[in-house]
């Protein structure tokens, strides 16, 4: 079995509804993503998937939110964007976008160098 890993990063801006604590105000990170993807086989050339290629459709989801407010885009706008809910979000809209026979593993989500999360399912 291989697993492969990328990282990139946005910024981005959130608060918490319903939540009594800081994090009800908005305010941002730079949000580093890690993201996983797994396989048993290579293609013709002996990899799993291009780096480069897993790094571009991660950017088609969290680019969508670089330099943004989570809570004004969707699916943000109408569920609250906490890390779970975003790394959920992720690990589901980059694991649709993979070639078959590529299957998405985890996504680790940094709100902070000391914060992170990892979905997986």
């Amino acid at each position: 079995m291989y697993r492969l890993h990328i990282q990139t990063s946005i910024s981005a801006a959130h608060f918490l509804k319903d939540y009594n604590g800081n994090c009800s105000v908005l305010h941002g990170h730079n949000w580093k993503i890690e993201v996983m993807v797994k396989s048993d086989r290579t293609d013709t050339v002996g990899m799993v998937i291009d780096f480069k290629d897993l790094k571009d459709l991660t950017w088609r989801v969290a680019g969508r939110f670089d330099h943004r407010v989570f809570n004004e885009v969707a699916p943000f706008d109408k569920q609250n964007p906490t890390a779970e809910n975003i790394s959920r979000h992720f690990y589901t809209e980059i694991g649709a976008l993979l070639p078959s026979g590529v299957q998405m593993d985890r996504i680790k989500l940094w709100e902070t160098e000391n914060y992170a999360i990892e979905y997986f399912e």
